[in-house]
């Protein structure tokens, strides 16, 4: 079993070398590098209302180490990161991604540290992050963020300098960077000003090439698609267990994706 996990790893990280160096890749044999991980029916969303693949390097050298079998990964942001409305801090999007990604990059041990807070705009989760960093050396950082400065009605262009010199600050310290947009909810679809944070999110993450997760996007193809479903908790704003699955199914599906597509794709708007 042990040689079956290494050489299984090992085809893993072949397609993924391939892809990071633009190189033409053999087939995988079956049981070999990861597809995205299949969604539950609940929260299947094509993949283009997920994310468009972009380039995680610092993941793909943390793989590469010989002997490594380690990928940390800090998720930061907000209510929805801290699992508000979930029945317990197992459910919470961070928690279930971890499952998701140990069971698809085998023999990998993901370490997931849950670092939201309720309530904290984008200013406050920059300057986490530095200490967080420091503190926990990650080779992969997702940002949840935006909802809060919508609501607090956070000058754009503030708004967007302090997201931008967080990602190259980031990047300047050889870490990969992942924004996971807005939260979707029938409240605010025609708040205008959180539709600007939205799309805001989605052009910073365009023009510094790097890994966006269109949540709303994929969290109202399920609100319009099966309207039965209840993701929402009794707020009506925050996520409930299901949710928060979906969530997690979500970002895995992105991550993955990015890491072992043979080719970058540009990120498209």
């Amino acid at each position: 079993m042990a040689r079956q996990n290494a050489n299984g790893k090992q085809i893993a990280l072949t397609i993924a070398t391939c892809w990071w160096l633009s190189m033409a890749c053999p087939q995988a044999e079956e049981g070999g590098a990861p597809s995205a991980p299949p969604m539950s029916p609940p929260c299947d969303v094509p993949g283009s209302d997920i994310a468009a693949p972009a380039s995680l390097p610092n993941v793909v050298a943390a793989l590469q180490n010989g002997g490594q079998e380690k990928v940390r990964i800090l998720a930061i942001g907000s209510s929805s990161t801290l699992g508000n409305g979930a029945s317990s801090r197992e459910k919470s999007y961070p928690s279930q991604l971890e499952s998701i990604l140990e069971h698809t990059l085998k023999g990998v041990d993901v370490v997931i540290v849950n670092r939201g807070i309720a309530g904290e705009v984008a200013e406050t989760t920059a300057e986490r992050i530095r200490n967080e960093v420091a503190l926990r050396k990650p080779d992969l950082v997702l940002w949840q963020l935006g909802t809060n400065d919508a609501l607090a009605r956070i000058p754009l262009p503030e708004f967007e300098e302090i997201v931008r010199s967080t990602i190259r600050w980031l990047k300047d310290n050889q870490i990969d960077v992942v924004l996971v947009g807005v939260q979707y909810t029938t409240r605010l679809v025609r708040d205008a000003n959180y539709a600007a944070i939205r799309d805001s999110l989605q052009k910073i993450a365009a023009e510094e090439k790097i890994l966006y997760v269109r949540r709303y996007d994929a969290m109202r193809f399920i609100a319009q698609r099966r309207a039965s479903l209840q993701l929402m908790a009794s707020d009506n704003f925050h996520l409930n267990d299901l949710g928060y699955h979906c969530m997690a199914e979500h970002v895995a599906h992105a991550l993955i994706v990015s890491l072992f597509a043979k080719r970058a794709r540009p990120v498209q708007n």
